[in-house]
């Protein structure tokens, strides 16, 4: 069984790592300011947003995942967004990222949220064999507009 728990403030040097490793996955340069913004989300009690990491065998931080709250008007209740999922690249294959996910399944269940969702680049196929054990692709498509200067 791979541990997952809630990640600790000494946890942030391992964090940031991982995540600037994500950013580069997805070719995103993540300035400081964005690194510590995320950061004080997850650690901020006023915030729905929260992240769960993964460890190995010597306590080391092999994963994360983050995710949040969000409304859907449709259903009249709240949704989990699993935002952000990164398994370091040298372990991959090994259960980590179902690990996580299930995580934030049981997680949301215990809160009374009925449904987990979340995005991946189309051509991400790797990550993509895992997300559809959980369900078929769900057919809708992203627009991403950006907003000002």
């Amino acid at each position: 069984m791979i541990p997952i728990e809630q990640v600790t403030q000494s946890d942030k040097p391992r964090w940031k790592e991982l995540f600037e490793a994500y950013g580069e996955f997805y070719n995103v340069a993540l300035p400081k300011a964005t690194v510590d913004t995320t950061w004080d989300w997850i650690t901020s009690a006023d915030e729905d947003f929260w992240c769960a990491v993964a460890r190995d065998d010597a306590g080391s931080i092999v994963g994360f995942t983050q995710y949040q709250l969000m409304h859907r008007s449709l259903g009249g209740s709240k949704v989990c967004y699993l935002s952000d999922l990164f398994v370091d690249p040298a372990i991959r294959g090994g259960g980590v990222g179902r690990a996580l996910i299930d995580y934030v399944i049981a997680q949301m269940a215990e809160c009374g949220v009925s449904n987990v969702r979340w995005l991946t680049a189309e051509d991400n196929h790797t990550a993509r064999k895992l997300y559809d054990s959980y369900q078929p692709v769900s057919g809708f498509v992203l627009y991403s507009v950006p907003v000002g200067g």
